[in-house]
């Protein structure tokens, strides 16, 4: 049956190229979550009236923001590749495309874990300080946790949006799903691998999202 739906598609390559993209999603994913929060914490801490009150800080990091999340992730690869071909050795591979993925994803979920930190109710943010609660405890104790709704679903847009740009990545070598489309099924006029591939992303994109939906349903608690 597949066969005859998909002629011209290898199963090992389809496997191969599916591990490439997860790979891929999955490194740049933790990256970007670990970094955006980091970023995003900052952000907030550091604008007008909160904690950390600190408007050079603040503007320094929200231009560097803003620049790297604006600029179209092709131009971005084009531009990395110099660094990345310094810190991988290659700009080919799944590993090449790493550095852009995250450079281009974490100030994307910073703005977002930002949005998210300022939806906490600032009651509770006075009590904690009110009880003498240093800083570190209110980012642990209150913030993460009052806006890890915010924070899961921001993520999982993020993780979708990561996707898209591993098959955007794979049409100049990076390997995975795209490169799959483009080079087995684009340049060899095999349209079969091609929908194939693309099934493939679909799937992967509704179980993101899924998964996504499920853990925020569960975080909320109103």
């Amino acid at each position: 049956m597949i066969e005859s739906l998909f002629p011209h598609l290898r199963i090992d390559q389809l496997l191969n190229a599916t591990w490439e993209t997860l790979y891929m999603t999955g490194i740049a994913g933790l990256a970007t979550l670990v970094l955006g929060i980091l970023l995003g914490v900052i952000l907030f801490l550091t604008s007008r009236g909160q904690l950390l009150q600190n408007r050079a800080v603040y503007s320094l990091i929200s231009v560097l923001v803003n620049v790297f999340r604006s600029i179209p992730f092709i131009i971005l690869i084009v531009l990395l590749i110099p660094f990345t071909k310094a810190l991988i050795g290659t700009i080919l591979g799944a590993d090449a495309a790493l550095p852009a993925l995250i450079i281009g994803a974490a100030p994307f979920y910073a703005r977002l874990v930002e949005i998210g930190l300022r939806e906490v109710d600032k009651g509770v943010i006075e009590a904690a300080r009110s009880m003498g609660a240093k800083t570190s405890t209110i980012i642990f104790r209150v913030l993460l946790p009052e806006s890890s709704p915010a924070l899961v679903s921001g993520i999982t847009v993020t993780l979708i949006a990561l996707v898209s740009c591993t098959a955007m990545a794979g049409v100049i070598g990076a390997g995975g799903l795209g490169n799959l489309a483009y080079l087995e099924g684009f340049q060899r006029n095999h349209g079969d691998v091609t929908l194939a591939a693309t099934l493939t992303i679909l799937v992967i994109v509704f179980v993101i999202q899924f998964i996504g939906d499920t853990m925020t349903r569960t975080l909320d608690k109103r």
